[in-house]
């Protein structure tokens, strides 16, 4: 992967506003739940649409359904494994979008490009994104103000069984496009025809393979500065690396430039595709 230059801390002894610690913690505390399963075993079967699942992925997602309920009870979850059981909840104006294991086939492989992502809607535009690799120990909180009583993109690092100490947060930010030319990141699973012809369009000067919502962070924290996915995805597999990007100084749209739609209830929550840049790119 590309190098990253060392930043300081945004403020030393520094702490995240509660509701952003607690939300914090609840998926640290999903990613250990998903740890304890691939530690004891687990078998994947089969959804509806072919994709995987696991035990960890239920369980991961009843926690945070749990515990998302009690931190902001006023906001509708739409979570992936509800939702493929006809049990989700339906969006409203503001609502948080929960992939409770993203990639889970790296997860069944036993790479550690997997994560535990949760983004908050609002009016149709995600706000809030917390992606956090427990495989890595990497969390990522990207958040746009307002009720969150702070701004910003930030990183930390953590041991395992522990919450990550003030000092290791830091600001992140997305940067200037390298003379050399833009650097990728695309799916290990689903790189396509399409994404093969737009990257070369774009001229890009490397790629990175890498699986699930890491991707986002590696554009948020500067160490690549596009992700085109032009195969279908899911509005939970995007939210939460859309709301840190966002934070970071980038943008994600559809590939022709269009707003990415959120709460599309009736499409099955399905993005045909989407550009995620760190900063503006002609496609």
């Amino acid at each position: 992967m590309p190098s990253l230059s060392p930043s300081a801390p945004f403020a030393p002894g520094a702490s995240l506003p509660p509701l952003l610690a607690a939300l914090a913690g609840a998926v640290l505390d999903a990613g250990a739940e998903i740890m304890r399963i691939r530690a004891a075993g687990f078998t994947a079967n089969a959804k509806a649409d072919h994709s995987p699942v696991t035990a960890a992925d239920l369980a991961a997602e009843a926690l945070l359904r749990a515990r998302l309920a009690a931190l902001m009870p006023e906001v509708p979850v739409v979570a992936e494994e509800a939702v493929s059981q006809g049990r989700g909840e339906r969006p409203g104006a503001s609502f948080l979008l929960v992939d409770p294991l993203d990639g889970t086939r790296e997860f069944v492989a036993e790479r550690g490009e997997f994560t535990v992502n949760v983004g908050l809607v609002e009016h149709g535009e995600p706000t809030l994104g917390l992606i956090y690799a427990p495989a890595v120990g990497t969390l990522y909180v990207g958040a746009a103000g307002g009720r969150f009583g702070a701004a910003g993109a930030f990183r930390a690092e953590r041991a395992p069984g522990a919450a990550p100490a003030p000092e290791s947060w830091q600001p992140i930010r997305c940067r200037p496009v390298p003379a050399a030319g833009p650097v990728a990141v695309a799916s290990r699973s689903h790189l396509d025809p399409d994404t093969e012809a737009l990257l070369d369009r774009l001229g890009v000067a490397e790629r990175v393979s890498c699986g699930s919502a890491l991707k986002f962070g590696l554009v948020a924290e500067g160490r690549a500065d596009l992700y085109p996915r032009l195969s279908p995805v899911m509005e939970w597999d995007v939210a939460a690396g859309h709301a840190l990007l966002r934070a970071a100084g980038g943008s994600v749209t559809r590939p022709d430039g269009t707003p990415l739609p959120y709460g599309r209830e009736e499409a099955g929550y399905l993005v045909p595709g989407f550009l995620a840049k760190g900063t503006i790119l002609r496609a």
